[in-house]
């Protein structure tokens, strides 16, 4: 199962304080071991919402609205992609990680694969998945 760790924002990397170099290099040891176990697909660190933006839909059109965003409790500072059996896998790897020395909070949520859309996902659409995720992987 593929799963998506959610490294929740906190008022410092919202302010733009970056990690200093022992968390790096911690995090850079930690990673390896995940690359090494084949459970990391992806993942990085994200800018503060100062630099992003956001859109929104209705009415049958869009508004931009520029960051930042007051709602930090909302934002993400970063995220991986694993690959493991369970969530119980994955909770026992992000023990593992340098956050268990601070105080961060992380989300770990399933990501959907195509067998769970059912018969939703008509074989066109699967012949179509399928053509995509052969381009994503050339791309690698």
């Amino acid at each position: 199962m593929r799963v998506m760790v959610i490294v929740k924002a906190t008022k410092e990397s919202e302010a733009g304080v970056l990690p200093g170099t022992e968390l790096l290099s911690e995090m850079g040891k930690f990673n390896d071991e995940l690359v090494k176990a084949g459970v990391m697909l992806s993942g990085d660190g994200l800018r503060a919402s100062s630099h992003g933006v956001r859109v929104k839909f209705g009415g049958g059109g869009s508004t931009v609205i520029d960051g930042p965003f007051t709602e930090s409790k909302e934002l993400i500072a970063g995220f991986w992609l694993w690959q493991v059996k369970s969530l119980d896998e994955a909770v026992a790897w992000i023990r593992r990680s340098p956050f268990r020395k601070g105080n961060e909070e992380v989300e770990i949520r399933p990501v959907f694969e195509a067998e769970d859309f059912g018969e939703n996902l008509t074989p066109e659409l699967r012949a179509q998945e399928a053509a995509r995720s052969a381009r994503l992987a050339g791309k690698s």
